[in-house]
């Protein structure tokens, strides 16, 4: 049997190839170095920390009290609960939402569908500004509560465009056959239309999630009260401020000067890894979800 003949590289290619070789390992290093960094600084010793000069490639000395002391602390604990029950709601919320309103889009046959998509997009450029928003939110009961970072933010008609164009993707001889048999238009959504898009799905809420996980802008504006301000706002009162987890009057003035440098890495540390651990499940659909309207056929 023949043996395949291999097309052989000029001189040219073969240094393109290395040179975008070594370009891509730095690119991968630029990408992982900050986070290595935080690892190791966290577990560090606080005084040798300070002192070191230069990049930092092993842990300067070993010391968990950074961590052992953010978990003491009971603004840590209840940002993390925090977070976690506006996502519970948050997350489903948002996916129905997303979902009903992409398969309007996606429907054929709707009175006033075009001026009706033309205003939802109108929505997507013009908005009435941070004072109107804070004062809706005051009347409407939702001010230093939970809902106030769950609802007005649940739906978002970007995702919803990437899903109606899943939705578009398939085959209408499958709601065709569904209509014949009787189905009602729920059971053609949740039998039929979810059931094929999953990836799609998969992506947006990652989305979601990890729009949400990072945000804290609207806690800062919305919620007055430290006790239920989500991990993000913790974190950032611990980087900027350095005020509300180092409490002197809760840990003492020796405990809380161990740790100034590296309580700060600790808790990026304790609010990155999770969203960060959640990515794998997800990933064997993102690859394929993400594509979705990448190819217009």
């Amino acid at each position: 049997m023949k043996a395949k003949s291999k097309i052989k590289k000029s001189k040219g290619d073969m240094i393109f190839d290395v040179i975008n070789t070594c370009i891509m390992i730095l690119m991968v290093i630029m990408t992982l170095y900050p986070f290595y960094y935080v690892v190791i600084a966290s577990v560090s010793d606080n005084t040798r920390l300070q002192a070191y000069k230069g990049i930092l490639m092993l842990p300067q000395g070993f010391n968990l009290g950074a961590y052992k002391l953010a978990f003491e602390h009971p603004l840590i604990l209840s940002g993390y609960k925090n977070i976690l029950i506006v996502l519970a709601i948050y997350l489903p919320l948002s996916i129905l939402m997303t979902v009903l309103c992409a398969n309007f889009m996606a429907a054929k046959k709707v009175m006033f569908k075009k001026p009706l998509v033309l205003f939802m997009m109108f929505t997507m450029y013009f908005s009435g500004g941070l004072i109107p928003t804070f004062l809706n939110i005051r009347e409407l009961g939702m001010y230093n509560s939970l809902s106030a970072l769950i609802i007005p933010g649940c739906l978002s008609l970007y995702n919803a465009f990437i899903v109606r164009t899943a939705i578009e993707g398939i085959p209408d001889s499958l709601y065709e056959s569904a209509y014949m048999d009787g189905a009602s238009e729920l059971q053609i959504l949740f039998k039929i239309t979810l059931p094929l898009i999953k990836p799609t799905l998969a992506v947006i809420l990652l989305y979601y999630g990890v729009g949400k996980w990072n945000e804290w802008f609207s806690a800062a504006i919305y919620i007055k009260d430290n006790a239920k301000l989500p991990i993000q706002n913790i974190l950032r009162s611990i980087l900027i401020e350095n005020s509300e987890i180092l409490n002197a009057k809760e840990y003492g003035d020796t405990v809380a000067n161990s740790f100034t440098e590296t309580i700060k890495y600790a808790a990026i540390v304790i609010s990155t890894v999770p969203i960060l651990c959640i990515y794998p499940m997800v990933q064997k659909h993102f690859t394929k979800g993400v594509m979705i309207g990448a190819v217009k056929g």
